[in-house]
């Protein structure tokens, strides 16, 4: 909410990219309320979260839908900022606002779709067949329909995109070097890049490997739900939280990165500040 309230107050920050931020800040945002959802549950009704119902559908089915829309948003984010940087200024025009909306409007369409695909009628609740033991009424091969695919697009197009950025700003440097031109900016900006990736690519590991692994295990167990009762449940618990941790990454590293997270919110009390970090940005 903080970054949302941040971009939409600073005319300054009403670009393409600002659009695509506050998009994933909404996404995390329904992480997190999902995540809540199926918290009041488990703590209402523990047993309708280990052995599924109707009841745990609903916020599943929002849950796996906020989590493939911050994967798109994610990708959809690496790939402006390389065509921001590959290409001349005009690529910069090009990459307008309403691109910027038609992709936000495609990537949710195609999340809802692929996470409300349980409430059509993909799911295990009639049937123990396939039945999902750490994700009750999902069926395993759901999960692995939709999980798996994505996580690997995650990694691996924000893996060249990045580096196709690093790459672009190294050769410029090296290009104005050559000329004898100062390359303190390209220096600086490479170094921001490369230390940026790190981050997305250390908090995507830590948040969403243990979850993957635990996908795996489901789809490899043949065990039932006492058997694995409460450790696998309690491996569950934490693979949950280190969900909502990316969430609270997110918006540190794309939008509140300064010298300290309350930096945006004390940029909306003086304009003149805000206006020079925009164009510093």
């Amino acid at each position: 909410c903080t970054v949302i309230v941040t971009r939409i107050v600073t005319k300054d920050l009403h670009k393409p990219i600002s659009i695509l931020f506050c998009n994933l800040a909404f996404s995390d945002l329904f992480t997190s309320f999902s995540g809540f959802w199926i918290s009041v549950l488990f703590i209402t009704n523990p047993d309708i979260t280990i052995f599924g119902s109707k009841d745990t559908l609903a916020p599943y089915a929002l849950h796996a839908m906020s989590i493939l829309s911050t994967i798109y948003n994610l990708v959809s984010i690496g790939i402006e900022r390389y065509l921001a940087v590959a290409e001349s200024m005009r690529t910069r025009l090009r990459v307008s606002r309403n691109h910027s909306i038609a992709l936000v409007l495609i990537n949710w369409a195609l999340a809802c779709f692929l996470g409300c695909l349980p409430l059509m009628g993909w799911n295990c609740l009639h049937t123990e067949k396939n039945l999902s033991v750490l994700y009750s009424p999902f069926c395993v091969n759901y999960l692995i329909f939709i999980i798996i695919p994505h996580i690997v697009v995650a990694f691996v197009i924000p893996l060249f995109t990045y580096l196709g950025i690093i790459i672009i700003l190294r050769k410029r440097k090296l290009r104005m070097k050559a000329h004898g031109q100062a390359t303190g900016t390209y220096k600086s900006a490479e170094i921001q890049v490369a230390r940026t990736s790190i981050f997305i690519w250390l908090l995507g590991l830590i948040s969403y490997a243990p979850f993957v692994a635990g996908v795996i295990f489901d789809a490899t167990n043949h065990q039932c739900h006492t058997d694995l009762y409460p450790g696998i449940y309690i491996f569950r618990n934490c693979t949950a939280m280190l969900i909502t941790t990316n969430c609270l990454g997110n918006p540190i590293i794309y939008t509140l990165k300064a010298k300290s997270p309350a930096a945006a919110l004390k940029a909306l009390k003086c304009p003149s500040l805000s206006r020079a970090r925009a164009c510093a940005i």
